[in-house]
């Protein structure tokens, strides 16, 4: 491979194929920093077909997204590692069978007319493909309405589509579908083929059976973002459903610029009501003393070794400013990164992203960057034992 676009078409190939051989020989030849970052924008329409069963969720395209939220963290040499660390994954799972786009005009959807294109009320002939379990018809609605509207109105109703099904899925209905979205909205403005997360997100709607969209909610009227104490009760607890709390209200923040200050606060309001009553609890942490910020050597012995309180101790004083923060994110990515043998769950990937979102964006309170930090490398210190 001598040149980006070769890696990329390497890679793309690769994955298509499930050829996780191919993909191995990335530890023999690396891609450099910034031809390893092209060679994963590449990757995105194989991405989008790449499955985790027995769950319907896409968690995979939505890790690949995630993994655009960690590039600012990282340094040019850092970027191969998560490359193959990511790559890996998309070979080794199944795949969604591959589908030609398909006019609208050439299908009938249901019982919807084929004039369903020009009707005012195409999102109605959404949901009710969705209910007919037409997978081919939903996503050339999906094509229809991006094409009548944009990405930002589509993305918009198929999140409040998804808001009514969040305690059914998971979060996932919302979490997968705003971090997947994001990433087609990126992509819309460079003028590529959108149909793979289209028909991906068609194949996940009618699988989850998300078919109507919830009457909005009373919603938290008049807030900017979610109030510390919603984060400090979403970053309690360190198990497998706690971790989605935390993962679901920050897919919904990073969409909030596509909602009304209204639909912004049923948003909040159905994701505290599937979290129902659980209570907040702050996470007591011992800091390290020292004045210099560690070297990545000194911080992944202890992450290597699995050692929550001690990273924690290490990574605590990182969060007081803007460039420890950077420090902590680069670091914890590199070791994750770093300990791939083959095999993770995506959750690893998104939920980092979720907890440098906490420590990024409630930097002013310290106790909800423990709390995130504690969350997340408990579940992930706990999930690398297990398979260790």
């Amino acid at each position: 491979m001598n040149a980006v676009t070769d890696w990329g078409e390497y890679l793309l190939n690769a994955i298509d194929a499930s050829d996780v051989t191919a993909v191995s020989k990335l530890n023999q030849e690396w891609p450099k920093g910034e031809d390893a970052w092209s060679a994963h924008l590449s990757l995105f329409p194989a991405v989008q077909r790449v499955l985790n069963p027995p769950f319907i969720n896409p968690h995979l395209p939505k890790m690949y997204a995630v993994c655009r939220e960690l590039l600012p963290y990282m340094e040019a040499d850092d970027i191969p590692a998560l490359l193959y660390m990511e790559t890996m994954e998309y070979a080794r799972r199944v795949k969604l069978e591959k589908r030609p786009q398909t006019a609208l005009e050439q299908i009938q959807v249901g019982t919807i007319a084929t004039t369903a294109v020009v009707t005012a009320n195409l999102f109605g002939d959404v949901e009710q493909a969705i209910t007919s379990h037409d997978v081919d018809g939903t996503a050339s609605l999906f094509a229809a309405f991006l094409r009548q509207q944009d990405g930002q109105e589509l993305a918009r109703r198929l999140l409040l589509l998804g808001s009514g099904y969040l305690d059914r899925s998971l979060g996932h209905s919302i979490s997968c579908t705003a971090f997947i979205l994001q990433e087609m909205l990126v992509r819309e403005q460079g003028r590529e083929s959108l149909w793979p997360v289209l028909l991906l997100l068609a194949d996940y709607f009618v699988k989850g059976g998300f078919n109507t969209t919830p009457a909005l909610r009373e919603g938290l009227q008049g807030q900017e973002r979610a109030s510390p104490d919603f984060i400090l009760r979403s970053t309690t607890g360190s198990s497998f459903i706690d971790i989605h709390h935390t993962i679901t209200l920050y897919a919904i923040e990073r969409a909030r610029d596509l909602f009304s200050r209204q639909e912004y606060g049923h948003l909040v309001a159905s994701w505290l009501d599937w979290m129902g009553e659980k209570e907040s609890e702050e996470v007591s942490v011992e800091a390290s003393n020292r004045r210099t910020a560690p070297g990545y050597g000194s911080f992944y012995e202890p992450f290597s070794a699995l050692d929550t309180q001690a990273v924690l101790k290490m990574a605590i004083p990182l969060t007081a400013s803007a460039a420890g923060r950077k420090l902590l994110g680069r670091f914890l990515t590199k070791g994750l990164c770093d300990l791939y043998q083959g095999e993770y769950d995506p959750h690893y990937v998104t939920g980092l992203g979720a907890a440098l979102w906490v420590v990024g964006q409630y930097a002013e309170h310290p106790s909800l960057a423990s709390n995130a930090l504690y969350q997340y490398l408990t579940f992930l210190f706990r999930g690398l034992g297990r398979n260790g």
